[in-house]
């Protein structure tokens, strides 16, 4: 006899705390919801509500607190389901591995704190995708069970709307579910006979969510009669008001028959891994500076680590990430982004200064260089000591052992020299600095430096290390060269983009488009341990500046590229061609993934390896790449806010992204390693930290 099946309904609505709206609008949705929810409650016995983004609530605590205690009530008696329980809905592929990390620890200590509750399920039902490490994050914080709606049935297809969900092969698994539809509804009937398709063999439950969404509401009155007047209409079907804790609890046994989907769950609205940047660079910016300061503060910067982590964790939300809100809106992101970064470079310069006062006094001006990693750094540093008077030059650098340390001086930004009394200097130097350590380099005039043999060289439009590696911009374009044989030829394309904000209804952008005009190349560095070569340039209506770059005994490139960027629909790609073959291994929040070179846009998160040349690129969040090309998607230029079908013809029209837009890149001639590849990375993101120390010196003579 065949079993009778459930439907779970759900009661629920889906927020957006930034959108279509400013922040303060978000706050009055969650009040006016979260008021809603407590009057039908209050009303319906029979009624569950779930809801449980730590945003929501903490906002609700701070504006009403007699609501807020009476949703509580209804979380301790357990009409109120807390699911998910972080900070918000974030998108699930941009921010870093920590910054998901910290997405969910930071929600969930705000839910332990105030409800006493440690939510088992993961739930995003509207973000755009989700990177494959998600299953091994979630199961870190206590989570095995997870609720996603996109990508949707169109956009990928999955053996069922119910399996197991691993990060690789050997990872624990977390229970996944699909919603049918939609995460919102207003009444009608359609996704409930949807809930009931794509079920594994012999799954006799399934789930509906329910309830109006933005601007407040959740489950109505309406559609709390309308679940109760046709509860058995559908055939050995019953309908029954629920919570997801229910739906899964129900489904356990079930459970090691399901089947099992590895990796990530990709994709839709492939145009939010590339419009409004200045956030996603902000978020990038962000997350680094407070992994710092979380390394070097003390238990008096805790609560402000602590703010900061929520100001980032708020604007992980998808829309704003993603970059589909109002143009508007990003002025309140910016500057929160903007303080949480400063808070964490305020706590670590003050943790550097305090670490200072326990060295000795000396006779030498010193210069102090800490790592604020984890692990050991080993690569270049530009340092820029105070010069004054005589110790203008010439001067040594030397270590604690009293052996010379070489460098080479680069050009400061600063473009102004005293000649009797102060000028800028920078200097570029390699040095291997074990984790976390101190590092004192002191300045002496003893005698002058030792000359350093030339390692790198410069001629015409062309910079080469000793070991075979040059960049040549005699051409059109730059071309990678080893031992004089052309290895690679990166060039810049601009290529048509009609699509709305998200990219909506694509996988991938066009081939064709208008490569730059490049003017002569000019000789900016000439050695010994670093040549360089600017090249200026024009691209439809952008301008570009790109500076390459080659280091003594290295076999990397670095690519500095500045764009200013002018363009209407349109897409900036960084074309490198490759003999890629059948894959590569892109990074992803938190490792590596293989992706197989099929032209479909997908994100990035700071390196991509392909067969004998890894690329570094920090800046950048999508790639695509075929057999014989890899492509890094720099920028687009879409109408901000637009979402097809609308025809797209505002009065008042405004375009992602105009401006100025830096960008660096790394590539590495003959391979590299996954993890070397992700430590450059984290170099670039996570820069030494460099004071000044003079105590010790005596009184000035001038």
């Amino acid at each position: 006899m065949r079993r009778m099946t459930t439907i779970h309904i759900v009661a629920h609505a889906h927020l957006d705390p930034i959108w279509m709206w400013p922040w303060t609008s978000g706050l009055d949705e969650a009040i006016a919801t979260a008021r809603s929810a407590c009057d039908r409650l209050d009303t319906h016995p029979d009624l569950f509500y779930t809801q449980g983004e730590a945003w929501s609530f903490e906002m609700i605590e701070k504006a009403d607190p007699a609501l807020f205690a009476r949703v509580r009530a209804h979380v301790l008696c357990g009409r109120w389901e807390v699911v998910n329980g972080w900070w918000t809905q974030p998108d699930c592929n941009l921010p870093s591995a920590l910054g998901l990390h910290r997405q969910l620890s930071t929600g969930l200590a705000y839910i332990k704190d105030r409800f006493g509750l440690a939510p088992r399920c993961g739930f995003n039902p509207d973000s755009f995708g989700h990177c494959s490490q998600l299953p091994e994050v979630m199961r870190a914080h206590g989570q095995d069970r997870y609720i996603f709606l996109r990508p949707g049935d169109h956009e990928r297809s999955l053996p069922s709307r119910l399996f197991t969900w691993r990060s690789r092969p050997d990872s624990p698994a977390v229970t996944a579910f699909r919603i049918a539809t939609t995460y919102n509804n207003g009444g009608w009937i359609d996704p409930f006979h949807h809930a009931l398709t794509q079920l594994p063999p012999g799954c006799s439950h399934s789930m509906v969510l329910i309830g109006l969404g933005n601007h407040g509401g959740g489950p109505t009155e309406r559609l709390i009669s309308w679940v109760h007047a046709h509860q058995h209409d559908l055939p050995g079907v019953t309908m029954r008001f629920s919570t997801v804790a229910r739906f899964f609890d129900a489904i356990e046994a079930e459970r090691p028959q399901l089947p099992t989907v590895t990796g990530e769950l990709q994709f839709h609205a492939v145009g939010c891994y590339t419009v409004m940047r200045a956030v996603k660079t902000a978020v990038r910016r962000a997350e680094h500076a407070l992994a710092s300061a979380e390394q070097l503060a003390g238990a008096q910067d805790q609560a402000r680590l602590d703010q900061a982590w929520r100001q980032v964790c708020s604007h992980h939300f998808h829309d704003t990430l993603g970059g589909t809100g109002l143009p508007g809106t990003y002025g309140f992101v910016l500057d929160e982004l903007g303080a949480a970064a400063a808070s964490a470079e305020t706590i670590s310069q003050y943790a550097l200064r305090r670490e200072l006062s326990a060295l000795p006094d000396a006779a030498l001006p010193r210069l102090v260089v800490k790592n604020p990693l984890a692990q050991d750094l080993h690569g270049w540093h530009e340092l820029e000591p105070y010069l004054e008077g005589r110790w203008r030059g010439p001067w040594r650098l030397l270590d604690a052992h009293d052996q010379e340390v070489p460098f080479q001086v680069v050009e400061s930004e600063a473009i102004i020299s005293f000649d009797n009394f102060w000028a800028k200097r920078r200097i570029l130097l390699k040095r291997s600095l074990p984790a976390g350590s101190l590092t004192v380099l002191r300045l002496s005039l003893d005698q002058p430096p030792a000359p350093i043999p030339a390692q790198v060289a410069a001629l015409g439009a062309t910079i080469s290390t000793v070991q075979g590696l040059a960049v040549s911009c005699a051409g059109a374009g730059a071309q990678l060269l080893q031992d004089g044989m052309v290895v690679c030829m990166p060039t810049l394309l601009l290529i048509p983009d009609g699509t709305d904000t998200w990219s909506h209804g694509i996988d991938r952008y066009g081939e064709g488009g208008d490569t730059p005009t490049w003017a002569q190349a000019t000789i900016i560095d000439r050695g010994p341990l670093m040549a360089s070569l600017r090249q200026e340039g024009v691209l439809g209506r952008s301008t570009l500046c790109a500076e390459w770059r080659v280091f003594a005994q290295e076999r990397a490139v670095e690519l500095l590229l500045e764009v200013h960027w002018r363009e209407r629909d349109q897409v900036l790609k960084l074309v490198v061609p490759w003999a890629a073959g059948a894959s590569r291994t892109d990074g992803v929040p938190g490792g590596g993934l293989e992706r197989a070179n099929d032209g479909i846009e997908r994100p990035v998160s700071e390196w991509t390896r392909l067969a004998g040349l890894g690329i570094v690129c920090p800046d950048v969040f999508a790639i695509d790449a075929t057999q014989t090309r890899t492509r890094l998607t720099l920028l687009r230029s879409p109408l901000m806010s637009h979402h097809d079908p609308h025809p797209g013809a505002p009065l008042r029209p405004v375009y992602s992204d105009q401006g100025v837009h830096r960008f660096r890149f790394r590539f590495h001639v003959g391979g590299a390693s996954a993890e070397s590849l992700a430590a450059q990375a984290e170099a670039w993101q996570r820069p030494v930290l460099v004071a000044d120390l003079t105590r010790g010196m005596g009184p000035r003579d001038a």
